[in-house]
Parts: structure tokens; C-alpha cells; sequence
């Protein structure tokens, strides 16, 4: 996927700036960090008060595995399959990822 793909994603927030990050790509909207593509999976920020939201949708949360066998939940959840199609349930889940985002800063 590349940048131009991501930047019509997450056009529901506005303009968006990508950056390297680990293995992927950092999503930025306002300097905040609101998702990430990794593995060629695009990953929304979550937190405690929508986590709920993406499992109901059906999506996965991100972990992270360190070579010592320990596994570390992350706080990036994969992007809702049927928002893909539908923009206006893409800018719902953008807009939440970057919510969790802004409580996450504060």
C-alpha cells in the first residue's frame, strides 16, 4: 500500500503525515499518531473506551512479541473490513482512532 492509498483512508480527518515507524508506517493527523500500516495491514489507535467498539467490529488487536516469547498487547487494532468499501464508516473509525489519540496525549 503505498502513502497515497493511506492518505485516501484517513482523508475523513484531513491531511495526514507518514513516517517510517519499526517495520511500517506511522500514521500522524496533528502531530498525534492515529494509526499504522505494518505487515501491509492498516492499524487504528484504540483505547480503553473504543477497544470495545473494534472488537464488536470484528477486529483484531495488534501484539507485539519480543524475542524472549513475551507478547505485549498494543493499542492498534485492525481496520474494520467493511469500512474499506463505505466512506463514510471509514471516516467513523478514523475519527475514532484519532479521539483515542487525543486522550492518549492528555
Amino acid at each position: 500500500m503505498d502513502n497515497s492509498d493511506i492518505e485516501e483512508i484517513f482523508a475523513g480527518l484531513g491531511a495526514v503525515t507518514i513516517k517510517r515507524l519499526f517495520a511500517g508506517k506511522g500514521i500522524y493527523h496533528r502531530g498525534l499518531i492515529v494509526g499504522a500500516l505494518m505487515h501491509g495491514e492498516v492499524l487504528l489507535k484504540a483505547d480503553r473506551e473504543t477497544a470495545p467498539q473494534f472488537r464488536a467490529a470484528g477486529c483484531s488487536q495488534w501484539t507485539y512479541q519480543f524475542r524472549s516469547g513475551k507478547t505485549v498487547d498494543m493499542p492498534y487494532w485492525s481496520f474494520p473490513v467493511d469500512a474499506f468499501d463505505d466512506p463514510d464508516l471509514r471516516v467513523t473509525w478514523v475519527r475514532l482512532a484519532f479521539a483515542a489519540a487525543r486522550r492518549s496525549a492528555a
